[in-house]
């Protein structure tokens, strides 16, 4: 191969990667921000940082590819919270009381959510969007019961709060995809 035709196809590969990157750049742009628009629980910015911290999110062609990718984000940031309340609770020594029952709680709570991601997975593949939207719906449940065991006691901080709004905002940003997908379904756009 001549250096020529060398230095076109890296340029042609380079050209062909930069607007793929900026096709998916732009389809997490117009998601997050109809995400944003219609969910006053979904902040823009944390829904762009969110999916451009998975790789996966780079390759996604359209909005189903992405909307699988919010699901397996919530996965991902539960299986970290499940490992940093199995972190906290080894510290029983030191733990308040109140606080280890509560952890212990999150830690129930969460364990199941594994089950209902992995049906809500099943779900969305199949294209069942209302029946993945309740899977979700119980997922975000799970931040908040996780979350409100810590205020039954005035002076109890509960370690988990970043956490928990992550997930619920996660779950927030998966369920309006989901609803945008059921929207165009029932339409017969998809």
């Amino acid at each position: 191969m001549s250096p020529l035709s060398f230095l076109f196809l890296t340029l042609t590969i380079l050209l062909c990667s930069f607007h793929s990157f900026v096709d998916c750049n732009r389809l997490i742009q117009q998601t997050c921000k109809n995400c944003s628009e219609t969910d006053p629980n979904i902040n823009y910015q944390f829904c762009i940082t969110s999916f451009q911290s998975d790789r996966r999110s780079h390759c996604a062609k359209n909005l189903y590819e992405l909307g699988l990718v919010s699901i397996k984000l919530i996965r991902h940031n539960i299986t970290d919270t499940n490992a940093q309340i199995k972190e906290l609770l080894k510290k029983k020594k030191k733990l308040d009381p109140f606080v280890k029952e509560c952890l212990d709680d999150c830690l129930d709570v969460y364990s199941d959510t594994f089950t209902t991601l992995r049906e809500a997975i099943r779900d969305y593949r199949a294209k069942r969007y209302v029946d993945c939207n309740v899977k979700l719906s119980s997922v975000i449940d799970a931040s908040t019961t996780c979350e409100d065991g810590f205020k039954q006691k005035d002076d109890a901080i509960s370690p988990l709060t970043k956490r928990n709004k992550d997930v619920f905002q996660l779950s927030a940003i998966a369920l309006s995809i989901v609803n945008m997908l059921n929207i165009d379904k029932l339409k017969g756009t998809l």
